[in-house]
């Protein structure tokens, strides 16, 4: 599946692929946000140490991988991860084992 044209079309205006690679790794970090901010508000409350790290990696992967992805240099289909944006879901996955083990606690299991 080719990725999408969000907003500007190639042809048509003169820095398209450019601004639809910005586009596309904004939207990347807006529709992960609210999942991730709900695990680590849940989470928080077990393990805060474990979702204050996370958040710092979440936050700096967030930024390399939107970094990478507008880099033209870099084909397209590994951009994302090439500047180090894989850490960002070590961030996002420490929050998600958090509120694993939150929700476990609540409802008895451990």
């Amino acid at each position: 599946v080719p990725y999408p044209n969000c907003y500007a079309t190639p042809g048509y205006h003169k820095k398209a692929d450019e601004f639809n690679r910005v586009q596309r790794g904004h939207m990347n970090y807006s529709e992960n946000l609210l999942g991730y901010t709900v695990m680590s508000f849940v989470g928080g409350f077990k393990h805060p140490i474990i979702i204050a790290v996370g958040g710092v990696l979440y936050s700096l992967g967030s930024l390399l991988y939107l970094t990478g992805y507008s880099d033209t240099s870099i084909d397209v289909t590994k951009a994302r991860y090439k500047k180090g944006g894989a850490i960002k879901w070590i961030g996002f996955f420490a929050s998600f084992y958090s509120s694993v083990s939150m929700a476990g606690t609540i409802i008895g299991w451990w």
